[in-house]
């Protein structure tokens, strides 16, 4: 009996990418030709069609920044099958741990960075109390501006009650 060959999503995606054109094999040509039954071949597209693949790596949202900086770093240095064995381990599977992984140097390398995020943070702090102020103070523009309204409005009804004092 032939050894089965386990194939990670990456390869089963590119396998059934050759189902469509410009190559465009044949379902059974192709699972003879990897060594898998038509209807293996016909559950993966499935799989991959119905977005299960991101359903399957949506344990994100299980663990925080800060487990998934660890399990970053715990894994980066280790070889498929230890990290294979890790995620049995750990509950994860590897293509997750391999995104965190991406995600994570993007993040180091990319214009978000931690020390642009800090001082994004504090401009946006900076902006706020700003605001605040600009707030209060035109609040207090605003009563000012209405009480004088209301005495120019007082005084030309005194004027037209009793008279300007001016003419007299």
């Amino acid at each position: 009996m032939a050894k089965r060959k386990n194939f990670t999503w990456e390869d089963r995606k590119r396998i059934i990418q050759r189902l469509l054109p410009p190559e465009s094999i044949s379902v059974k040509e192709l699972a003879a030709e990897i060594g898998v039954s038509d209807v293996t071949i016909y559950d993966w597209r499935k799989k991959i069609n119905s977005g299960y693949l991101d359903k399957k790596s949506n344990n994100d949202k299980k663990y925080s920044v800060e487990d998934k900086f660890h399990i970053v770093l715990e894994t980066y240095s280790l070889n498929e099958g230890e990290l294979n064995t890790y995620c049995r381990e750990k509950g994860l599977y590897p293509a997750t741990v391999k995104k965190w992984q991406q995600n994570a140097i993007k993040g180091i390398e990319g214009p978000k960075s931690i020390v642009n995020t800090i001082e994004i943070r504090s401009e946006l702090k900076k902006a706020k109390e700003d605001s605040k102020k600009l707030k209060s103070e035109l609040n207090y523009k605003d009563k000012a501006l209405a009480e004088t309204a209301a005495l120019l409005v007082l005084r030309k009804k005194a004027n037209a009650i009793w008279g300007d004092p001016e003419e007299k």
